[in-house]
Order: C-alpha cells, then sequence, then structure tokens
C-alpha cells in the first residue's frame, strides 16, 4: 500500500511557485506557523493541498501516529540494537520512571554545577570540553550561539585528535585554572580519550598538584571512567537509551550549563518540551516537523534531490549546518530498511550549508542557475545579537528574505547567461529571538523532522554502524607490524611513516 502513496507523490503533477502563489492568494499564511517563538514559513515548497493528502495517507500506512507513541513509551524503537531513544525524557516527556531518572540525573549535575561555582573544585577561570560527534557538536553550538561575552568560565571545545586544535588552548589557558571536562558515551572514544591525556600530560607538565581532581566525565558507562581514575563525585551520568546526537539535553550539556548558567540550560529544556508536546498533540497538517519531513522526502524522493542546504543569516548560528550533518546524515544516511530489506527509497539527502551573507558569494551561483536542484533553508533571527547600528542586520535580514524570493521567481532574459530560471523550493525559519529556550525548542523540531523522515522510509535512525568500520580499520592500521590492507592504503601509510 505504501507503494502506492510513493507512486502518486512521485507522479504529482508539478504547478510552478509562482503559480501555486497565484492560485491561492492565502498559501503564505495556510503554510506559514508559529510555535515556540519561532516562524515556520514553508509557503514557498511545491507542497500543495493534494500532496498533502497523499502524504497523509503514507503517513498512516507508516503507522507514524503509532510510532510516535511508542518513541515517547519508551519502547525499543532502535530496532537493531535492541533499545529504547529516550532523549525526549531528558525534557519531561516520556516514560515516568525515566523521566524520574533523568531529573535525579539532572539535580545531580546542578549540585556539581554549583559546588564549582562556590570554589570546591578550586579556582576555575577556564573549562576545555573534551568530546567528538554528538558528545561536542552540540555544546560547541550551543555555547556560540548563546554566549554574550559575561560569562565566568571561558569554555573551549575541542573534538578533532589533530593536535593543532587543541595546542592553541593549551597556550592560551592556565593550567592550575583550568577545568577538564571529558565527553564520551563510553567513555571508550579513542580520539577524546587521546585529547584528554594531552590535557592530563599539560597540567602535570604545569605542575598541577592533583590533575584528577580537575576532571568531570559525561558518560553512559560511569565504570569505564572510574577505571580510567576519575572519582564517582565527579562522574555524571546518563541514559543508555540517549543516543551521543540526541545527548545535549542529558549531563553532556554540563559545560554549557556550567558556562551559560543552569537557568539557561532548563530554559533550553523547556524549550524543547513545548516542541515535544506540540509533535506529540498537533494533527498531521499542522504538525511542523510532520510537515517538514513530508517536504523533504518529496524533494528527495519525487525530484531527486541528493543535497539540502542549510544557510543561517545570523553568525551565532554558524554550526547549525554541521550540528544538523550529524544529526540527520548519520540517522537516516541508512541503504536498508529496519527488517534489513534493500531501501528502495533515497536515504537522507547530503546536509551542506553556510552562513549569509557570505554564502552568497560563494555558493548561491550554482543554488540559482546551476543545472541542481536544491532545497534550501534559510534560518533568521528578528532580534540582533549586536549593538552596531541597525543598517547590519535590516541588511542581513532583507538579503535573507530577498534570496528566497529569487530562488523562486527566478528572472527571464533573452540572454542566456543572465538567465534565472526560478522555481527553485525554500523554508524559512525566523526565529523571534536567539534564546536558550527558542534555540531547545529548534534543535528538538530538528530531532522529531529526522525521526519522521526515517518513518517514511522505513528505516532506523537511532543506530549508526556506518561510524564503526573506519575506526576499526584506523586501530588495524595503528599496528604498524601487523594488519596489512590494500596497497594503495600501506602505500600512503609507508610514505607517512618511512621508519
Amino acid at each position: 500500500m505504501a507503494g502506492d502513496a510513493w507512486d502518486e507523490i512521485k507522479s504529482h503533477p508539478t504547478s510552478k511557485l509562482t503559480e501555486l502563489f497565484a492560485q491561492d492568494a492565502e498559501r503564505a499564511t495556510k503554510y506559514g506557523f508559529d510555535q515556540s517563538g519561532i516562524y515556520f514559513d514553508f509557503s514557498k515548497t511545491h507542497l500543495d493541498d493534494s500532496l498533502l493528502a497523499t502524504f497523509l495517507t503514507l503517513a498512516d500506512q507508516m503507522d507514524l501516529s503509532g510510532e510516535t507513541d511508542a518513541l515517547f513509551s519508551g519502547e525499543p524503537v532502535n530496532a537493531t540494537e535492541g533499545r529504547a531513544a529516550e532523549h525526549a525524557a531528558e525534557r519531561g516527556t516520556g516514560l515516568d520512571s525515566s523521566i524520574a531518572n533523568a531529573d535525579a540525573l539532572r539535580n545531580r549535575m546542578k549540585g556539581l554545577v554549583g559546588a564549582i561555582d562556590a570554589g570546591l573544585l578550586g579556582d576555575i577561570d577556564h573549562v576545555i570540553h573534551l568530546g567528538i560527534g554528538g558528545s561536542a557538536l552540540g555544546p560547541k553550538l550551543l555555547l556560540e550561539a548563546l554566549q554574550i561575552g559575561d560569562e565566568t568560565y571561558e569554555t573551549a571545545v575541542v573534538s578533532n585528535i589533530d593536535g593543532y586544535a587543541l595546542e592553541p588552548i593549551l597556550e592560551q589557558f592556565a593550567a592550575d585554572k583550568t577545568l577538564l571536562v571529558i565527553a564520551s558515551k563510553t567513555f571508550t572514544t579513542s580520539e577524546t580519550l587521546l585529547n584528554a591525556q594531552s590535557v592530563l600530560d599539560w597540567m602535570s607538565q604545569e605542575d598541577v598538584a592533583d590533575p584528577f581532581g580537575k576532571i568531570v566525565a559525561l558518560t553512559a558507562n560511569p565504570e569505564q571512567a572510574v577505571k580510567w581514575g576519575i572519582d564517582e563525585s565527579r562522574i555524571l551520568p546518563f541514559s543508555e537509551s540517549v543516543g551521543g546526537r540526541y545527548s545535549i539535553w542529558s549531563s553532556i550539556g554540563f559545560s554549557v550549563a556550567l558556562t551559560l548558567g543552569f537557568d539557561a540550560f532548563e530554559d533550553m529544556l523547556a524549550g524543547a518540551a513545548e516542541m515535544d508536546a506540540h509533535f506529540r498533540a498537533a494533527p498531521f497538517d499542522q504538525n511542523l516537523p510532520v510537515l517538514a519531513a513530508f517536504i523533504d522526502q518529496y524533494y528527495a524522493q519525487a525530484k531527486n534531490c541528493e543535497t539540502r542546504a542549510v544557510f543561517a543569516y545570523d553568525e551565532r548560528l554558524r554550526l547549525l549546518p554541521d550540528y544538523l550533518q550529524q544529526l540527520e546524515m548519520e540517522s537516516n544516511g541508512k541503504s536498508v530498511t529496519t527488517d534489513g530489506e534493500p531501501l528502495a527509497l533515497h536515504s537522507s539527502p547530503i546536509v551542506w550549508g553556510g552562513v549569509g551573507t557570505d554564502a552568497q558569494h560563494a555558493v548561491f551561483q550554482l543554488l540559482h542557475q546551476g543545472s541542481h536542484l536544491v532545497p534550501v533553508e534559510f534560518l533568521a533571527v528578528i532580534e540582533p545579537g549586536h549593538s552596531l547600528a541597525p543598517d547590519h542586520h535590516k541588511g542581513l535580514l532583507l538579503n535573507c528574505f530577498a534570496q528566497g524570493a529569487a530562488l523562486m521567481s527566478g528572472k527571464a532574459s533573452d540572454d542566456p547567461h543572465r538567465n534565472y530560471p526560478g522555481d527553485r523550493p525554500s523554508i524559512t525559519v525566523l526565529l523571534e529571538a536567539l534564546e536558550a529556550k527558542t534555540l531547545g525548542a529548534l534543535l528538538a523540531f530538528y530531532e522529531h523532522r529526522t525521526f519522521v523522515n526515517a518513518l517514511l522510509l522505513g528505516i532506523n535512525p537511532f543506530d549508526q554502524f556506518g561510524v564503526e568500520l573506519g575506526k576499526e580499520m584506523a586501530g588495524k592500521l595503528s599496528d604498524m607490524s601487523g594488519n596489512k590492507l590494500d596497497a594503495s592504503t600501506e602505500l600512503l601509510k609507508k610514505r607517512a611513516f618511512p621508519g
């Protein structure tokens, strides 16, 4: 049955975007939605009433309602690993016992934040947060988006194993006034632990009396952190059922709570909880994550769009495309269904993007006149994040809005070099202000959108086996005398390590 719905979606007659607006004077308001301090404009996409009806049929056939209930009820929706996916419980939505556990662990985190603020771990001016993937992307995004410059602690998030990422931080910070935060779900992540050892070595070289006394561990495997030498009082656990790329709501957000204040962290949770409530209660034809996923799938399946571009017209959100790359491509970059059958549809698009207005002078040539059809997502904030002349922010927002209008309308010319075909889709997400609560709601929107996309495809968005093979081979290559790989790789190894 789902195949019939997909056939209808793929063969849906396409009107140009300008024609859709001409046919419906209310289109802008019909496909514009306010939620949690954010305005979502879906009107410049090819979604129409007929296409929406077919997607609603598909959602019923894929049991989107039942699967959503299963997600929030703590059922093992991560079928390949036999686990629940309970990131929403961290913000108060889900199984009662899971919410209670999350509350208890968050109170423990709040106590440690208070102890550090009170000076019980000594004089702390600097925080080094080490993690990778979801253990770093979320904290780094939130810190860059929400810091205003008067924070008590100067915090650096380092993920790359490349020493060039860590060394400048060590040169800048005072070792005796630095708190080391190690974020790793398993506490076996090789890159993170190597970076951590380098920080400990630096502390020892700088004559810090008790380097291990200045470590906080964030992990779902506290026993491993204890084995590594960290005192239990400074280990902040989180549930195994919280996936890494969904973990900013858990103790992985400790450095955010410490740097920005615990009130800001709780505001972020509250904003996400508002989006959870909307996702659970709103009918699908008015449900923001569901509508966004319908649009995503239309362009991926009917128009064969292999990429989706995200442009933040606010410097504070410059890391959002990176964050979404992991969330969406690690979740939905699969080639088999939950049952292990070959996927008959296109999986996650390649997510890429940048910051406006810089991107306009770099990649927008392709978006306007290239042969690729690329759905574009614009994000902007009404309230500026600076105190410079209003012309700065006015110009920024007008550029954002103009790009969406130009992609849609185009401009005909007898000169083919100056012809803009138009009819190129975009979504605009407009925040009233960039605050913890609003940003929490936005990130929860993207999580649920990713989940709905997975359900429509029939895949499991909560495992990530694809990241493991390369790591396994890196481990084999580190044995310089034993394991052999292909001739090309072996030659590269010899050139890099001639000894």
